[in-house]
């Protein structure tokens, strides 16, 4: 059987962070499916067609994982995709509860679908992208959270945004 994971996140932007959990998803799972979720009630800073790209720019060199945008109800993905296994992210253990709920719901949505969580690299661990868009937009230096193709992206929207 083949172990198909979807990474589901709304990645606006993927930080170093998302990225450490997909590299090492790559090496557990046979195939990784990042799953960029439209999320318009969210209003990403980024467009889902951009974020599946910056996303596709940092893992160009895994063979085994491949970007997928959606708007659909994730369990309803999971079974498009033929995937049997949700990864999540965990950072604190403030994050458990809200991912324990969500766990819960797909397994009743998706019976045939488990959900494995990951923490990042605790180097990691405080990074989220909320943070990094707020620090770029104040004129704050995030090379060190975000790879590099997503640090100039962040830095040509602020550009963008402010009329230049």
């Amino acid at each position: 059987m083949t172990n198909r994971v979807v990474y589901p996140g709304t990645f606006d932007p993927i930080t170093n962070g998302h990225k450490d959990l997909i590299e090492r998803a790559a090496d557990m799972f046979d195939e990784v499916i990042v799953a960029v979720a439209a999320s318009e009630k969210k209003r990403p800073l980024f467009t889902l067609e951009e974020r599946v790209g910056l996303v596709e720019e940092c893992i160009q060199e895994r063979d085994n994982v491949r970007v997928v945008g959606f708007s659909q109800l994730l369990a309803h993905f999971c079974q498009d995709q033929e995937a049997n296994i949700l990864l999540r992210g965990l950072r604190a253990v403030s994050d458990f509860e809200y991912e324990f709920q969500l766990a819960n719901m797909n397994r009743k949505l998706a019976p045939e679908l488990e959900t494995v969580f990951l923490t990042p690299a605790e180097h990691l661990s405080f990074i989220s992208s909320s943070l990094v868009r707020e620090i770029a937009l104040l004129d704050g230096d995030v090379r060190e959270f975000v790879p590099d193709n997503v640090a100039i992206a962040l830095e040509r929207r602020k550009k963008e945004l402010a009329g230049e």
